[in-house]
């Protein structure tokens, strides 16, 4: 089972993904409120993948993807953000995230996103 951290300071956020993930076979292992919860619990748990919103308050998502990567270089991180801040995407992907996923999201384009950046071939989905 794929093990993956959520992090958005949104609680609803987190329950959406948490939801389309453990309903298509993910382990939920933690969730964030900030990317420095974010990087915390990446470092206990090891996860196959971390989401991280790129607007949270203190440490944002930018700042924590590049944490998580000058921690372990080969993690994969995805990023979720809102259409207006594409700059921010952008340079989350020169950074070293895998994919994004644009909010509001359809479970559909997470799970094809996710099952992209972690090499997954479509299982077929809700």
């Amino acid at each position: 089972m794929q093990r993956v951290v959520i992090a958005d300071d949104a609680r609803f956020m987190r329950l959406m993904l948490r939801d389309i993930l453990e309903r298509n076979g993910f382990e939920v292992v933690g969730e964030a409120e900030n990317g420095a919860e974010a990087l915390n619990l990446f470092k206990e748990h090891r996860p196959d993948l971390v989401t991280l919103d790129v607007v949270m308050p203190g440490y944002d998502g930018l700042t924590a993807l590049k944490a998580i990567i000058g921690y372990d270089g080969n993690a994969r991180v995805v990023m979720v953000s809102a259409m207006g801040q594409m700059p921010f995407v952008e340079e989350a992907m020169s950074n070293g995230a895998k994919g994004y996923i644009v909010k509001p999201f359809s479970p559909a384009k997470v799970l094809e996103t996710i099952h992209e950046v972690m090499g997954i071939k479509d299982r077929g989905s809700e």
